[in-house]
């Protein structure tokens, strides 16, 4: 994977760690109820869960690309216009609210389900990895060493941005309930921009 590639992908999968989502607002949740060291098993299960889903789109994605080589054009096309679609759908949404009265059990092993369960079981998790990660696929180079790459960067992004979030728990969620709608036209507005300009990427 080029440097110059993985740099971009980095900043991307950063900027899309930072966009609210299930398990973000999860590390969130955990972290006020059950404190950091606790919540790391809910981290490390979403970090297991993303591992997964990238794993299972960059090799559906690979088996199309043998079909037809060509076909990472459409797929840039088709993905830059759902991470469009996607940046409109977060914009428009309702502010975070978190839910701090839910209780549940609280050892690590369903901690680490409830991550992982997160992680794998939004539809929209696949799909929407099936329309980012082809901006970055290189087809002429080995997909599996890609995977490796680009997972854990994923991973190591996800794992710190979680961890934070479940650390200051305590001081975000006000703040989140106060800017809330003006925080997802932010991310919103990340989405699209990605959505436009990755695929006009030569």
């Amino acid at each position: 994977m080029e440097l110059s590639n993985w740099l971009l992908y980095t900043a991307a999968a950063l900027g899309l760690s930072l966009t609210p989502g299930p398990n973000g607002l999860l590390a969130l949740t955990h972290g006020a109820l059950y404190g950091t060291k606790r919540t790391v098993a809910t981290i490390l299960g979403g970090g297991v869960g993303f591992t997964i889903v990238i794993g299972l789109s960059m090799f559906g994605i690979g088996a199309m690309l043998a079909a037809n080589a060509e076909l990472i054009f459409w797929l840039k096309w088709l993905g830059g216009a759902y991470l469009v679609f996607l940046g409109i759908q977060v914009w428009r949404s309702e502010p975070i609210g978190v839910a701090t009265s839910q209780g549940g059990k609280s050892r690590p092993w369903s901690l680490f389900q409830a991550g992982l369960y997160s992680a794998v079981s939004n539809p929209k998790g696949i799909l929407f990895f099936v329309a980012f990660l082809p901006q970055f696929i290189e087809p002429q180079k080995p997909l599996l060493w890609q995977f490796l790459i680009m997972a854990a960067t994923f991973f190591v992004i996800e794992f710190c941005y979680e961890l934070t979030v479940a650390a200051l728990a305590d001081r975000i969620t006000p703040w989140l309930k106060k800017v809330g709608k003006n925080f997802n036209r932010v991310f919103g507005s990340v989405f699209i921009a990605i959505g436009v300009l990755l695929p006009l990427r030569g």
